[in-house]
């Protein structure tokens, strides 16, 4: 490197010399390390590094006020959560977030609008059933929190 730039310095003999480098930091050696991660975890990151820890997925739009109180009261407790209320089938929603790898999906319909509550499905556990909000962010919190 300090020939490439043409780096020199004046020594004590008055003279013009070229330093020599002992130790240099690789330039992308943070992009080298992210791929390293990527690779190691096959892009299934665990709950605490994933980029999106909960995705929240509508049956269908009538239930998009609850989704998005949901997703409020979740990105409130620091939690990085999307909201899919698209309009395609819950089942295409599902496959879409298994292969985005996301740690944990929430599913809001009648029945979960109607008891205040979401079914949960885990990427490492499968289906974990219903749980009231409070329930899942304690769930969750602990999981990041190891």
């Amino acid at each position: 490197m300090p020939l490439r730039f043409g780096v020199k310095y004046i020594g004590a003999d008055g003279e013009a010399h070229r330093p020599i480098m002992i130790h240099r930091v690789i330039f992308g050696s943070i992009e080298r390390f992210l791929g390293i991660l990527i690779e190691h975890y096959a892009g299934k990151f665990p709950t605490w590094l994933a980029p999106v820890q909960v995705k929240v997925l509508t049956v269908s739009e009538q239930f998009d006020d609850y989704a998005h109180m949901i997703l409020e009261e979740l990105k409130q407790q620091g939690i990085r959560v999307n909201l899919d209320n698209r309009s395609e089938k819950l089942g295409y929603k599902i496959r879409e977030a298994r292969l985005d790898k996301v740690p944990y999906v929430l599913i809001i319909g009648q029945k979960e609008m109607v008891s205040e509550q979401v079914s949960v499905w885990s990427r490492e556990e499968g289906d974990l059933g219903e749980y009231l909000i409070e329930d899942f962010m304690n769930l969750i919190k602990n999981e990041i929190l190891f």
